[in-house]
């Protein structure tokens, strides 16, 4: 009952779509009109995303006020082969929310000599699996589901970033990158005040970069949640359709968006009946293979490097989504 509490009230926020609802019932709006209920979707889920987004951003900005990038590539140096990736991997988790964000310190962990795959695995997680995901998973899903989200995330990084090591793809790295020189930068010591002022500053840069993104992933979950035939997503995304995951990851890829703006989306989509491997394929291809931050990429790493990047990921995004239809009964 405790936890059910904690997902439904606290990080679900239910008690703010009651107030809305019966804020809209006294201005004599129709409770079941479609309007009602778009305009209902849309305020509850807009408000609900900020806050949270606010209390997230917080928190991971003072976690990161201790790892800038020069004490995080010294961390990463000290490890090698495949725990060097598992440190990468984790590091993404409290790193920048959208992946074209992480791509600078990928260029710079890069830069700075930390092998090719270590690199990958953290450029991999940063937008995939942030501990964003995972509260705001939880929020709607329940945290089995945002445990599981999170480790098979995890995985593909680790492996993502394990096979690219393998195939010995350094040349693959744009050669000002790869001939840089790293800057030792010494680190000032923080106090309690600096890091909150820190911390403060990036939850008010961050909303203004990622509010536009949520608006519209609010507005289209709420198109889709009033206005969209639960019969057409049904067919579309749901159990008859084999090829839903991969259909997900096709169309979602050239989106761009981070995961406070895919949430909306895919809340709606599973009310509509969609399947859950294919809601969560399409929020990790979007986060993690959209297109302008694949753009960005390309001025780092050369065509094939960035082929073998965007085919590791679709192919494990594809699996990770296949997993979850599969187990999806034992998860909610």
């Amino acid at each position: 009952m405790i936890w059910s509490f904690i997902q439904d009230e606290v990080l679900g926020m239910k008690w703010l779509n009651r107030m809305i609802g019966s804020l809209l019932s006294t201005l004599g709006m129709d409770a079941d009109s479609r309007i009602t209920g778009s305009i209902q979707f849309f305020l509850y889920d807009t408000v609900k995303i900020m806050v949270l987004l606010g209390v997230l951003i917080l928190l991971i900005s003072y976690i990161q006020s201790y790892f800038p990038p020069e004490r995080s590539r010294k961390i990463l140096g000290r490890f090698h082969g495949l725990g060097a990736n598992i440190i990468g991997a984790l590091l993404g988790t409290v790193t920048p929310f959208c992946s074209c964000s992480s791509i600078p310190l990928f260029i710079g962990f890069t830069s700075a000599g930390l092998p090719l795959g270590v690199t990958f695995s953290f450029l991999i997680s940063s937008p995939m699996v942030d501990l964003g995901s995972l509260i705001l998973l939880m929020s709607i899903l329940g945290w089995k589901v945002a445990v599981v989200y999170v480790l098979l995330g995890l995985v593909i990084a680790v492996a993502g970033g394990t096979l690219i090591e393998k195939l010995h793809l350094e040349n693959e790295v744009e050669g000002f990158i790869r001939n840089a020189k790293a800057i030792d930068m010494p680190q000032d010591k923080l106090h309690f005040q600096d890091r909150i002022k820190y911390a403060w500053e990036q939850v008010k840069e961050t909303a203004k970069k990622v509010l536009p993104y949520v608006l519209i992933g609010v507005g289209i979950g709420a198109i889709i949640h009033n206005w969209i035939p639960e019969e057409w997503v049904i067919t579309a995304l749901g159990s008859n359709n084999p090829f839903g995951v991969i259909i997900a990851t096709i169309i979602s890829a050239p989106m761009y968006a981070d995961i406070f703006g895919t949430i909306p989306i895919a809340e709606a989509l599973l009310g509509k009946g969609a399947l859950l491997g294919v809601v969560l394929a399409f929020m990790m291809a979007v986060t993690t293979l959209s297109l302008p931050s694949m753009v960005m990429l390309r001025k780092a790493v050369k065509p094939k490097l960035l082929g073998i990047f965007i085919g590791i990921c679709a192919v494990g995004i594809i699996l990770v989504g296949y997993i979850f239809n599969f187990i999806q009964p034992w998860l909610m």
